[in-house]
């Protein structure tokens, strides 16, 4: 064994340490203020507790508030909120508590003392518990590391009472020694790393909501009760986070869409959308915007809804996607399997438009000439996805892409995914969508293709990452996803921000060399020889489904005037104004507008209350002067004033404030060139 360690430091100094040195001793040979507020290192940047002796390698000190750090807290906050519950609740049985996205859960066995029934958790029981954890995090008890062999280990978690601690136990090899941590006291089965204490979790904590959860994920095995909980470096970051999910609660889809009366779902068509007319006319006005984008340089097509799932096998998505496809057959060949005529061929509902917009390519012979082709449809998909899985506008099983499919040369293809981004980062513009970050998504280990094909593709893709934050001066950010990419290609995948922070995933472009190969697909070189083209998959919205719903929770139903399903409310404070007020409507009307009118024998301030709930933009007021005057009251959605101005003048600003962004460009381009 060495009687010394090598450790290089960040600043790229290396300095020899005795064997059986710890993170801690060598925090505390920095400076002791460093050594206080070390919670763990990183040793070849894995995580490792300060009291592990430490082998040759690169180190770094992680303090509380280096964002690793985050993990560390969680994970300690978890155990923490398992003592309590058993300091609470003697008996209950401990299961298991990962971290997860912004906190940290534990599942429970729990069964009332005197029925020995089943006896879940509640919200109320929430404050006890946090309560609990603080007393417990204000001891700064040690966390310690202990080895034990595994039937060391199943002995005392069975003379416990743990019998899901002892099941764990039982999956581990035998011979395997596995790690046990303490807090005191209590201890539990976890591979760590932990904090030095629990005082370094701090109190920026909170307890979120109960729910019922399967042991091991298994609907035949018992229910348990999982906690789940959120923890943060700092106070100010947990108040943020909790700021974040109640506005996200007001903005949710689903209860501004019954506001709104856009549209609604039911068993009888689950994960599928039924469009209310409100609704229905925010979706079309999205795809007319978006076919106004695409006009000129795109053909629109449409390609089958039903196709044999021989297409489906040589796209390769029968054998990698098959779990996610709705299969079919004629009514005729269920009820008459035996019948020779009847067609007893195997059909599926498309789950993506690739394999026929191929086959569209593929109709007549290409050339050089012609390339690139550029493909859209708005094609409407099916999807399998878990009952539990779905949820809104946001996951759903039938929904419509904004897919499109390009086919170049080799040569056209960093122009091309330039040329996508651009359109992209305009759309996003468009419906005021400022923080994009663009991310590279890389290989997978199940794939289809040779490394030689890969290889090209990330090379070219990999250039035009770089070229895309170099044209946007930095603003819009990059990064890698090692292993993410598609079965058939690389992709980009853009992320855009919302009124609150939160991320979303939208749009993607696949570099596919796979697809056309599979498909035979070709063209004629400058040379009459055939060529094998690129396929460039990309879509902006994604699921306009989807991108509907992330639009209506970013403006929290307070859409842009032009994007809005009803723009005006024409309203009258008296029957005496209801011919101005038709007349009004009628001028919107023919200026385009969306207009409605609301004449009924009510108060004005009922009416304005009404309507601010259904997110109506604009609230025109019409009484006896304005008749007489042949002017209006404009009211704006969540503002208490009002603007008077002429029809005339009401009719200029609405209809100009109405007009999409991309036809005021066009309009504002002929008006520089006259």
């Amino acid at each position: 064994m060495s009687e010394s360690v090598s450790l290089t430091f960040p600043d790229g100094s290396v300095r020899a340490f005795p064997a059986g040195t710890t993170g801690r001793d060598v925090a505390e040979s920095i400076s002791k203020s460093l050594a206080k507020k070390a919670v763990a290192i990183a040793l070849d940047g894995a995580l490792r507790d300060l009291a592990d002796p430490i082998e040759n390698g690169t180190i770094e000190i992680v303090t509380r508030t280096d964002p690793r750090a985050l993990e560390l807290i969680r994970h300690d906050a978890a155990h923490v909120m398992a003592e309590a519950v058993q300091e609470l609740w003697p008996g209950t049985q401990v299961t298991i508590g990962p971290v997860i996205e912004n906190g940290f859960y534990y599942d429970f066995k729990r069964v009332h003392p005197d029925t020995r029934e089943d006896w879940p958790f509640t919200p109320e029981d929430l404050p006890k518990i946090e309560k609990k954890m603080k007393e417990i995090i204000q001891k700064n008890a040690a966390f310690t590391k202990e080895v034990w062999s595994r039937d060391k280990a199943r002995d005392v978690f069975a003379d416990k009472g743990e019998a899901y601690k002892v099941e764990l136990v039982d999956m581990i090899p035998e011979g395997q020694d596995l790690k046990i941590y303490k807090q005191g006291d209590w201890f539990d089965l976890c591979r760590g790393p932990h904090m030095a204490s629990t005082g370094q979790i701090g109190t920026a904590f909170k307890l979120m909501k109960v729910a019922g959860a399967y042991w091991r994920g298994d609907s035949t095995r018992p229910m348990l009760t999982r906690i789940y909980g959120t923890a943060w470096a700092e106070q100010e970051q947990l108040d943020n986070y909790l700021h974040v999910l109640a506005e996200a609660e007001k903005r949710d889809h689903r209860k501004i869409g019954r506001e709104m009366d856009l549209y609604h779902f039911q068993e009888e068509g689950p994960g599928v959308v039924f469009w209310h007319g409100k609704g229905w006319r925010m979706f079309q006005t999205l795809s007319s915007y978006m076919r106004r984008r695409l006009s000129g340089t795109y053909q629109e097509v449409n390609a089958p809804q039903v196709l044999d799932k021989s297409l489906w096998e040589t796209s390769g998505h029968w054998g990698w996607y098959q779990e996610n496809m709705f299969a079919v057959k004629s009514a005729h060949a269920f009820t008459h399997p035996d019948d020779e005529e009847a067609d007893q061929r195997v059909f599926a509902l498309k789950p993506m438009n690739c394999p026929g917009h191929v086959q569209i390519f593929k109709h007549g012979l290409k050339s050089y000439r012609d390339m690139p082709v550029r493909l859209a449809e708005f094609g409407l998909v099916h999807r399998y996805e878990a009952s539990g899985a779905l949820h809104g506008l946001m996951r759903v099983r039938g929904f419509t892409q904004d897919d499109a499919h390009v086919f170049c040369t080799e040569e056209q293809m960093a122009a091309e995914c330039l040329r996508i981004n651009d359109l992209i980062l305009s759309v996003y513009e468009d419906f005021g969508f400022q923080e994009v970050v663009v991310k590279l998504s890389t290989r997978p280990d199940k794939r289809v293709g040779s490394d030689e094909l890969w290889d090209r593709a990330e090379a070219v893709m990999m250039e035009v990452l770089k070229t895309i934050e170099e044209q946007s001066g930095g603003r819009i950010k990059t990064g890698i996803l090692p292993g993410e990419g598609a079965f058939y290609g690389p992709k980009f995948e853009y992320t855009l921000k919302d009124a609150i922070g939160r991320d979303w995933q939208c749009g993607t472009t696949q570099v596919d060399f796979n697809l056309p190969e599979r498909f035979g697909a070709f063209y004629i070189d400058q040379n009459s020889e055939k060529k094998q083209p690129v396929m460039i998959h990309r879509a902006i919205c994604g699921s306009m489904e989807r991108f509907l719903g992330i639009l209506i929770e970013n403006f929290a139903g307070h859409m842009p005037l032009w994007f809005a399903p009803t723009q005006v409310v024409v309203a009258t404070i008296t029957s005496e104004a209801d011919a101005y007020g038709q007349d009004v409507a009628d001028a919107l009307r023919d200026a385009g507008l969306q207009v409605e009118t609301d004449f009924r024998n009510e108060k004005i301030n009922y009416k304005v209350r009404e309507h601010s709930v259904t997110k109506v933009p604009v609230i025109i007021v019409c009484g006896k002067r304005e008749a007489e005057e042949r002017t209006v009251n404009i009211r704006r959605l969540g503002s208490q004033d009002q603007v008077s101005m002429t029809l005339d003048e009401a009719i200029s600003s609405l209809s100009f404030e109405a007009t999409p962004p991309d036809q005021k460009r066009r309009l504002a381009a002929r008006a520089a060139k006259a």
